[in-house]
């Protein structure tokens, strides 16, 4: 285990302590936290939303989970502004568009409703912190493995969503990544705008029209990869390199029939476990003040950004990686 792995275990160890030795008595049957999503149906918020709940279960507090079924950032920031006019006991929210869910985030912590971010930010916002994946690091690991899968040459077309603060670090870490290999190149952003259709459409396009102008596809979040992995196999095309994001069952299955060369994992059921832990910490011992910049308080009493870690699932892993998965499922 690396030193930061085994410091942040020990972190949250501590953190699971203090808060259920210190808060246990004081907590009452109407608190009520929110996680807020702009896609219900994807697996990997499911996933979260079973550590959001879990962490709910330890404390004995309502947990909701709430947002549209199928992408929609409008929708989503009607979900906030709902559980803001219900008076949440505090929010978890994951960023679809930080700039039309700015003011929502506002209003609820000028509510005094504490509010932290999971897995997308809105760093210009009045949000307290961040709870997820240094993105900007995930994507420069992509491009690395990609540059050594596409042996230091090669065109790729990036599949993301890109009003999402998050998926654009990613994409800043892959080109950053990718200028210490300078044949690599990116050819094509493509837009799925939450549609995975979009993804296996376009992939359709590329492998009739494009096939040897593209030797790879890399996939900033979770719906790509399986489409595009689909598509190849469907049409018999070999020797394109796939790299996805997160770790659906599906994704899973594709590495391990070598269609896709590798994907990234996040860790969602550690992002909403800790989420609420800290959200329920704010509740019982609230700041002085919820509206205040704690980035430039030296002597803050919360972090800025919590990282949960993230790691690259290929052939050489995903099988101890799945059973793991299992493990924990069945707890």
């Amino acid at each position: 285990m690396h030193l930061r792995d085994r410091w942040f275990s020990s972190f949250l160890s501590a953190l699971t302590l203090g808060l259920l030795a210190g808060c246990n008595s004081a907590h009452t049957p109407d608190e009520t936290y929110y996680f807020i999503t702009a896609n219900l149906q994807v697996p990997y918020w499911q996933t979260a939303d079973a550590g959001f709940s879990k962490a709910a279960g330890q404390f004995g507090v309502r947990a909701v989970f709430v947002g549209p079924q199928n992408y929609d950032a409008k929708a989503e920031r009607d979900a906030l502004d709902d559980a803001v006019g219900k008076k949440a006991t505090g929010i978890l929210l994951s960023v679809a568009d930080a700039a039309l869910l700015k003011k929502s985030i506002d209003k609820a912590i000028s509510a005094g409703i504490p509010l932290i971010t999971i897995d997308s930010d809105a760093p210009a916002s009045k949000r307290l912190f961040f709870v997820g994946t240094n993105n900007y690091q995930v994507g420069f690991m992509g491009g690395q493995r990609l540059a050594q899968e596409l042996k230091g040459k090669g065109n790729a077309v990036v599949f993301t969503m890109p009003d999402q603060p998050n998926l654009q670090d990613r994409l800043r870490g892959y080109r950053d990544a990718l200028e210490r290999t300078p044949g690599v190149k990116v050819t094509r952003i493509v837009d799925i705008q939450g549609d995975p259709r979009i993804a296996f459409d376009t992939a359709t396009q590329i492998i009739g029209k494009e096939k040897d102008k593209v030797d790879a596809f890399v996939c900033l979040e979770a719906q790509s990869g399986k489409e595009i992995a689909n598509v190849l196999n469907s049409y018999h095309v070999t020797g394109k390199i796939v790299m996805a994001m997160d770790t659906d069952e599906e994704t899973l299955q594709w590495i391990q029939k070598g269609i896709i060369a590798a994907t990234i994992a996040q860790k969602p059921y550690t992002m909403a476990f800790v989420g609420l832990q800290m959200l329920d910490n704010l509740h019982h011992h609230r700041p002085a003040s919820l509206d205040t910049d704690w980035s430039k308080d030296s002597f803050a009493p919360i972090p800025a950004f919590v990282d949960t870690g993230s790691d690259l699932i290929d052939r050489s892993n995903v099988d101890a990686f799945l059973q793991a998965k299992k493990n924990v499922t069945l707890k």
